[in-house]
């Protein structure tokens, strides 16, 4: 019994010693940032503003990998595959992380067991755009446009924080669009431009600078209250009453990565959402930095997987 749990004993001391001399080399090559969803998304800025960043602060480079698709669990799944070693981090949204189970009949990774929580980044409402052609200037107008043909305006969505309000809108508002599928926002934001579908809901990275151009039209934002970076379009809630979706940005680990890492990647995390340059940058593009460390990290997205599934029903979504 001796000889055992001597045996016993080594081996756990060897595995620690293991652990601690790969922490003590950390990182010595390139980390991976996994982006779920399209170079120019939102998520995909806040990567390379973040990562730029952590490189630096690291001394290894930071090497952006997209792999968009269905709702952002393509890349959510890769990432949760991926070997334990700090070497692979997901940028995350409330759309992989939190919205997917009520909007998909199946996902091949569990949100919160299959990952360890770095740092939430902040959070960002979206902007209902339209082309100028088409005949409705408020919130107002598109919604009494809409009653007199239902059905026949086809709204996109690249993301669930550009999906739900659809559902949302059709609900509060009792009117009945089409709903037009895309990997992400960016291309949703071509077809308007160009006409082939006539709204989406567009995050302020991607929104606010084709409201200001000229673009496209913003009829309303998400947020409760009007948003700093277009203070003339109005709150969608300014015409439906009690309308609210903000959407959220953070960074995850698989689970199973040594944990002096992910505190490692979590400090560094910190300290770059402190620097006035990086908040600065941040709120021009229409991003409020509300950082969290892990642990309330893990609570926080436990809150909003309850938060993303009672919007789901709310909205009638029937997961697809």
């Amino acid at each position: 019994m001796k000889t055992i749990a001597t045996l016993g004993l080594a081996v756990c001391i060897a595995a620690v010693g293991a652990q601690a001399a790969t922490t003590e080399k950390y990182p010595n090559r390139p980390v991976r940032f996994i982006v779920p969803f399209t170079a120019g998304s939102a998520t995909d800025v806040v990567a390379r503003t973040v990562g730029q960043n952590l490189s630096e602060a690291l001394g290894q480079p930071i090497v952006v990998d997209n792999r968009a698709g269905a709702n952002g669990t393509i890349g959510a799944e890769l990432a949760a595959k991926s070997p334990k070693d700090g070497y692979t981090v997901l940028i995350s949204t409330n759309t992989p992380s939190a919205a997917a189970p009520s909007l998909m009949k199946k996902i091949n990774y569990d949100p919160v067991k299959d990952f360890a929580p770095i740092a939430r980044v902040g959070t960002i409402a979206f902007v209902l755009v339209t082309s100028p052609s088409l005949p409705a200037k408020n919130m107002a107008e598109l919604i009494a446009l809409a009653k007199k043909q239902p059905g026949k305006l086809t709204a996109g969505s690249g993301s669930a924080g550009s999906l739900v309000p659809i559902f949302m809108l059709q609900q509060m508002a009792g009117i009945e669009l089409t709903h037009v599928p895309y990997k992400s926002i960016p291309p949703a934001l071509t077809d308007v431009i160009s006409g082939q579908i006539n709204m989406v809901y567009a995050d302020m990275v991607n929104g606010a600078p084709q409201v200001k151009s000229g673009k496209l039209r913003g009829l309303g934002v998400t947020s409760r209250k009007r948003d700093p970076l277009l203070p003339d379009v109005q709150a969608i809630a300014e015409t439906v009453k009690d309308f609210e979706l903000i959407a959220w940005f953070a960074m995850f680990a698989p689970a199973g990565t040594p944990q002096p890492i992910v505190d490692r990647l979590s400090s560094e995390a910190e300290k770059i959402l402190a620097r006035s340059d990086v908040r600065e940058r941040f709120a021009v593009l229409g991003i409020q930095v509300d950082p969290m460390k892990p642990a309330e990290l893990g609570k926080f997205q436990k809150s909003e997987l309850e938060k993303w599934a009672r919007l789901a029903k709310a909205a009638n979504i029937i997961p697809e």
